[in-house]
């Protein structure tokens, strides 16, 4: 190889091209085993952002199962989830243009199986014994969104868990009385079903309920009992073994540890300091499965990456050795492990794992790599100091091209990667979103600040009424320990995050002076416009991170960037979308106009049709050119790329 040129970090030429870091947004999710077929769902953002039931066939065979005019998603909790179901052959999802759940038997066309109306479905579930579809479902009869309750919140759907009915639609509400349920678990003989429940002001990761009951002649429960939750514990996944025994992951140690309930109690399977689940933001999130023969096969989050265990019915438990760091949606069964895995160097795959054999097979994969992985910065875990003799952890990425190098003397720029949530943590698994930086000359630190997931019940509960301080000084904290150890420019700090990385990305500019530049996607500049309009499922969620609304309003406005916007100096980058209704366009506008008011640069683009989360493969395209332009405008070099650079308003001035 020729040496390495000489060239400012930023502007190096990257064969990571955007079209690849476009392609590679195709997210892949919630895989299902029907007999030989294993089925997943694509989003795809060259088809504007639609969602897709795949099929892999046992002979090799892959093919698309929702055909063109129908979106597998569904809005249920806003996040949605859980959106198709199968079984022997027959499809069952919801269609999001019109909310309604379609049926689909194989080699057939869809047809609407529920009738439209004023509902949504999620976490769609077939009960075999009765021959039914289990799913939740949110009933907006009567829902007036211009009324609001004495605390200034909008009127709320109901929610119930519901049968359907698989020919004729027609629903049988099964269990009420509660703001939120999910993943109904019949047993295979259908004499019991458990299902979780919770209420306000709890999110699912803050205290959930496991109830159970009898399942009558007549199809309806019997004698329910909550047998575990409630408190400060929170269950996921509740799955029946072959024995008869109840599985379920439950926080009650400080982690998230497999447990097994029978008439005797609940009592722990494989208990170690570790995750065996994380926070439940959507329907139909699985992070183990139980074979045939009673063997639980589940993934466990440690130290910045999955393992995969293997517990048989007596206790004993081993790992698996697989070459996936990164490992969710894992499902079991006929003595097959199939999961969403990737590493540092692999992109997010549909992979399926022989139990008997140990054969690895990649079924389907977000985006094929076109690049010699000499090009691919691998992440290094770091842990560092933060406020008040805490320690936070982060990955970090160096800047990584075998064709360039930075000019003698100079530090590269940082960005610092604020996740979302702010539950989420920094996966390690391949990013080409990462890697478009990196191979251009940029460092980028992960940073997984108090409140994340991944290291216990006590990290993530640090951030209670803590959000707007701590995650801010976590990510200030790893910006100058980089610095400091002479990895990054000091100078030349960026920070870029979405929705609550958006909110921390505002109020870092606004409440600390450290960072030279933002980019805000979607991000929250008014707490308590969050706390009063946004969707049922998120409307309670600040009482536990912020304060209790209304009581606290002083607090939220207090910790609001958008109400202290004379103080951000620095210029920021604001990405939104027109439709999003979890942080509706209002925000962005007024932060915009309070920027443009105080002369301080600004870029701003709207998206048409885009809502949480840009979908759409031109609008990837123009964020990512966007923000690009906007840092090289800002650190002083030329970019590599030929496109449109953005124009940044009051720069220069004064």
């Amino acid at each position: 190889m020729s040496e390495p040129r000489v060239q400012p970090y930023g502007s190096w030429a990257s064969p990571i091209s955007i079209d690849m870091a476009v392609s590679s947004s195709v997210a892949l999710q919630q895989p299902r085993i029907d007999g030989d077929d294993i089925y997943w769902t694509e989003g795809r953002p060259l088809e504007k952002g639609r969602q897709v039931i795949v099929r892999h066939r046992a002979n090799g065979t892959i093919e698309d199962v929702t055909p063109p005019g129908f979106n597998a998603r569904t809005m249920a909790h806003e996040y949605g989830g859980g959106w198709y179901a199968v079984h022997a052959g027959t499809v069952f999802f919801v269609n999001i243009e019109d909310e309604r759940i379609y049926v689909q038997p194989s080699g057939a066309a869809p047809r609407p199986l529920t009738a439209a109306g004023p509902f949504r479905y999620g976490d769609l579930w077939f009960d075999d014994a009765h021959g039914r579809l289990l799913c939740i479902r949110e009933d907006f009869t009567d829902v007036d969104a211009a009324k609001r309750g004495p605390d200034g919140r909008a009127q709320e759907p109901r929610e119930a868990l519901v049968a359907i009915d698989p020919e004729s639609g027609a629903a049988t509400v099964l269990a009420t009385g509660y703001d939120f349920f999910s993943t109904p678990r019949p047993t295979s003989d259908g004499s019991r079903l458990a299902w979780l429940a919770w209420r306000h002001p709890n999110m699912p990761w803050d205290t959930t309920e496991l109830w159970l009951a009898d399942i009558g002649e007549d199809g309806l429960p019997r004698n329910a009992q909550m047998i575990a939750g409630g408190g400060e514990e929170s269950i996921v996944q509740p799955e029946w073994a072959p024995d008869g025994t109840l599985v379920f992951v439950s926080d009650r140690s400080g982690w998230w540890n497999l447990y097994r309930w029978s008439e005797s109690g609940a009592q722990p399977v494989a208990p170690m300091s570790a995750e065996f689940a994380g926070p439940q933001w959507i329907f139909g999130m699985t992070w183990y499965g139980i074979d045939d023969d009673g063997t639980i096969v589940a993934a466990a989050r440690g130290n910045a990456r999955e393992n995969l265990w293997l517990i048989t019915p007596d206790g004993a438990s081993r790992r698996l050795e697989v070459p996936d760091d990164d490992i969710a949606s894992l499902v079991v069964g006929g003595g097959r492990i199939v999961y969403i895995g990737g590493s540092a160097t692999e992109p997010s795959a549909v992979v399926a794992l022989e139990r008997g054999s140990g054969e690895r097979q990649v079924l389907g994969r977000s985006f094929e790599v076109e690049f010699p992985t000499e090009y691919v910065s691998r992440p290094e875990p770091i842990t560092f100091p933060t406020s008040h003799g805490a320690e936070a952890h982060a990955l970090f990425y160096r800047p990584n091209n075998p064709d360039f190098t930075g000019r003698p003397g100079e530090l590269p720029p940082l960005i610092v990667a604020v996740h979302g949530g702010p539950t989420s943590n920094a996966g390690g698994v391949l990013s080409l979103g990462k890697q478009f930086f990196t191979s251009r000359g940029f460092a980028v630190v992960d940073v997984d600040y108090r409140g994340s997931s991944g290291y216990g019940r006590a990290y993530m509960r640090q951030l209670d009424g803590k959000w707007g301080e701590y995650d801010i000084d976590d990510v200030v904290a790893a910006a100058r320990f980089l610095a400091d150890r002479g990895e990054v420019d000091g100078a030349r700090l960026a920070i870029r995050g979405g929705s609550a990385g958006g909110f921390t990305t505002l109020s870092a500019l606004a409440f600390r002076d450290v960072f030279a530049a933002g980019a805000s996607y979607f991000g929250v500049g008014d707490l308590g416009a969050l706390a009063r309009d946004t969707h049922k499922y998120e409307s309670h969620y600040l009482d536990r991170l912020v304060a209790p609304w209304p009581a606290g309003e002083a607090v939220y406005r207090e910790r609001s960037a958008l109400f202290h916007a004379d103080r951000i100096s620095r210029p920021l980058l604001v990405l939104q979308g027109e439709d999003d209704l979890v942080v509706p366009i209002a925000q962005a506008e007024e932060m915009v106009a309070a920027l443009r008011q105080n002369g301080v640069p600004y870029a701003y683009i709207a998206f048409p049709g885009e809502g949480h989360g840009f979908r759409r493969a031109a609008n990837i395209r123009r964020s990512l050119e966007a923000e690009v332009s906007f840092y090289a405008q800002l650190f002083g070099f030329i970019p590599a790329d030929d496109f449109e650079p953005i124009k940044v308003e009051n720069l220069g001035r004064g």
